[in-house]
């Protein structure tokens, strides 16, 4: 028995399905069975017959197991059978693995020992230690996989937290301070071109010519030479188109005169096309490419006085046509309107005179277009008339309109007329001379000389800002032409500026007047004209216009340059100021932002010696940034003309940058802080809510 023992040890007996090691009891059992159970035990499994690897050990097997019976004592023979028998279990493992995938299919290998156990029961074998023995493997085998699967749930459960943590951290410690450094690199850039004349605005514009997606600077520019010229004399004339991400020079166009107006946007079809960009002097228009400022045509026009009004399409060929107004210096009240082809440039028809009564500067023309689709054009001199684009053609032209824009009427317009055989329809008419009119749109500023259908399309639907008088502010109705409210004021001497300073959706206005040293700001509700806000500040006449603009907050930042800001310990300067000191201008001039969030805080953005003499608001809507520009003239020592400098400043990153200016209780309408009220909101939440801001157009 012990022998049967021994050789069951060394013989390709079960394997064990951990350890790979072969199973004693197997052999053990089959030995005290008959020697049915014998061959049963030897006989391959896997489906090979005697000339298999297996089949071969089977025979050396039994030969064996007679020798030892008759001559146990053979050692020799023993050895050689041990020797053999080890060669054999070395080729047994994977050769064994490939036959029994043959014979069982996609079993698996780790199961093996389940099914002997019911192969051997299947034969005769009775439930025993070989039986037991398999399931206990395979529950053993069930049991781990089970603690494997609630283990990875549980490190998953850990894992995910812990991962979403990091990347947190991760978010706060890197992407907040890139985002203040993209900020930092945002358009800045000054550059000088030619040379200052004065505080006389020179022709801005802004439009994208480059496809970056960020609006250009066209620039008017006077430069000193001393060449002589037979026409030009010691002055060249130019205009210039400006990158604006770098302010390289685009091209530069040299003119006969200077550039009074430059106007862009203007397109020839639906197809993406290089801009049309306008430029004006005193007696010609001409039309170049924006991309490369090549001209494309160019019209002799003299005496002309406004830039050029963006009209409907009245000769057919699917491009808008354009309104010009001269004025001649020899028949000061006779104004005249040409139309000109927007393709060509030719006159359609001859310039239609006007005699108007009423002096003053030049208003208008303005396009505007009724409730009914009806085209008018507004003008005058210190009055405001309008006139029915279709009696403008067909007086010009002496032809029946062709076009379905010139077609309609408004008779509720019609019947504004005083008499029928009167053209015009008196839009203002009286006493005192009309100082601005003005389309009531958000963000219509001087730098809104563009010529494209979207620009024009509110402009030319909405009521109107009225100063007249110099010191009284209205708003006309454009259903009914009547004053909505009257506001006086003190003489306002810049253009006032719409935007939303409340939250009642109506556009409310921003004007300033200076007299005596001391610039006053105001901003007046456009519902009913009372006063919203106001704030007074050291600071000579200045006639340069505020900027508003459109915030993710749903109301204006407004954009103005002042001095400091008056408060209870500058009260002296206002009252004995001597109207010498008075006349001269501050050293340094400071650009403040006003948000109706906090009408108390100003937040400073720069300070300068120059002098601004126009300015303009581009938007980058990817960015949800602005970048302000601003042309100022720059003195230089001596004698010498001072500089003519543009530059650009993004201005989400000069709010980083500002500095928190904050203003007396008393500037703001309603008087002081009474006891108990409101807490003045401190500097990091200040910071906090400008540092938020973002622009939109």
């Amino acid at each position: 028995m012990a022998a049967a023992l021994s050789r069951a040890l060394k013989l390709p007996g079960k394997k064990g399905s951990e350890l790979g090691e072969y199973d004693p009891l197997t052999q053990a059992d089959s030995e005290d069975e008959s020697e049915e159970d014998d061959l049963v035990l030897n006989y391959p499994r896997n489906g090979l017959g005697r000339d298999g690897c297996l089949g071969a050990g089977s025979s050396k097997l039994r030969g064996s197991r007679s020798g030892r019976l008759v001559g146990a004592g053979d050692e020799a023979q023993e050895d050689e059978e041990e020797e053999e028998e080890d060669e054999w279990r070395e080729r047994l493992p994977s050769k064994s693995r490939q036959d029994r995938d043959d014979a069982k299919g996609t079993q698996y290998w780790s199961h093996r020992d389940s099914a002997r156990d019911r192969g051997g029961e299947d034969r005769g074998g009775g439930p025993g230690p070989l039986g037991g023995s398999g399931l206990g493997v395979h529950g053993a085998d069930a049991e781990e996989k089970r603690l494997r699967v609630k283990n990875a749930v549980r490190s998953a459960f850990f894992l995910v937290p812990l991962v979403c943590v990091a990347s947190l951290v991760l978010l706060c410690a890197f992407l907040i301070p890139c985002q203040k450094g993209e900020l930092e690199k945002r358009p800045q850039w000054e550059r000088a071109l030619g040379d200052a004349g004065g505080v006389t605005p020179p022709a801005l514009a802004l439009w994208d010519v480059d496809g970056d997606s960020v609006k250009d600077v066209f620039l008017g520019v006077t430069e000193w030479t001393n060449d002589t010229h037979p026409t030009l004399g010691n002055k060249v004339y130019s205009a210039v188109a400006l990158s604006a991400v770098s302010g390289q020079v685009l091209w530069r166009k040299v003119m006969r005169e200077s550039v009074m107006y430059i106007q862009c946007g203007l397109q020839y079809s639906t197809q993406p096309q290089p801009p049309v960009v306008l430029l004006i002097g005193k007696s010609v228009l001409t039309a170049v490419n924006g991309t490369t400022g090549r001209i494309l045509w160019s019209v002799l026009l003299k005496n002309i006085e406004s830039q050029a009004v963006l009209l409907p399409d009245l000769d057919g060929d699917s491009v808008p046509d354009l309104l010009i107004a001269t004025l001649p210096a020899d028949e000061a009240l006779d104004l005249s309107l040409t139309l000109l082809s927007g393709r060509t440039g030719v006159k359609l028809g001859h310039p239609v005179p006007f005699n108007l009564t009423g002096q003053g500067k030049l208003i208008g023309p303005l396009l505007h277009e009724t409730q009914q689709g009806a085209y008018y054009i507004l003008f005058g001199l210190g009055n405001v008339e309008a006139i029915s684009l279709r009696d403008i053609y067909t007086r010009a032209t002496v032809k029946t309109p062709i076009t379905q824009a010139l077609r309609r009427k408004d008779p509720g317009w019609e019947g504004l007329k005083e008499t029928n055989s009167s053209s015009f329809i008196h839009i203002y008419r009286g006493s005192e001379r009309v100082e601005f009119l003005l389309p009531l749109v958000v963000g219509l500023g001087n730098n809104h000389n563009s010529l494209d259908t979207a620009s024009n399309l509110n402009s030319s639907k909405s009521d109107w800002v009225l100063v007249y008088g110099s010191s009284k502010l209205s708003v006309l109705r454009q259903k009914d032409i009547r004053k909505e409210w009257t506001f006086n004021s003190a003489p306002i001497h810049s253009q006032p500026a719409p935007g939303h300073f409340n939250d009642d959706g109506i556009l409310d206005l921003f004007i300033q007047h200076s007299a005596n040293g001391i610039m006053k700001a105001l901003v007046v509700d456009g519902a009913d004209g009372h006063l919203l806000w106001s704030a007074e500040f050291v600071c000579p006449r200045l006639v340069l216009e505020t900027s508003a603009i459109s915030t993710s907050t749903g109301r204006s930042a407004f954009l103005f340059w002042a001095s400091d800001p008056i408060t209870a310990q500058k009260s002296v300067t206002k009252t004995t100021v001597s109207p010498g000191v008075a006349a001269a201008e501050p050293l340094i001039r400071k650009l403040f932002l006003l948000h109706p969030a906090h009408p108390t805080i100003l937040l400073e953005l720069s300070s300068t010696t120059d002098t601004a003499v126009t300015s303009a608001v581009s938007y980058q809507e990817r960015q949800k940034d602005a970048s302000y520009i601003t042309v100022s003239s720059r003195p230089t020592p001596g004698s010498e003309p001072g500089a003519r400098i543009v530059k650009s400043m993004s201005l989400r990153a000069a709010i980083t940058k500002g500095q928190i200016v904050r203003l007396e209780e008393g500037n703001k309408p309603g008087g002081p802080v009474k006891p108990g009220g409101p807490v003045k909101p401190g500097v990091f939440e200040v910071n906090k809510f400008f540092r938020g801001l973002s622009f939109k157009q």
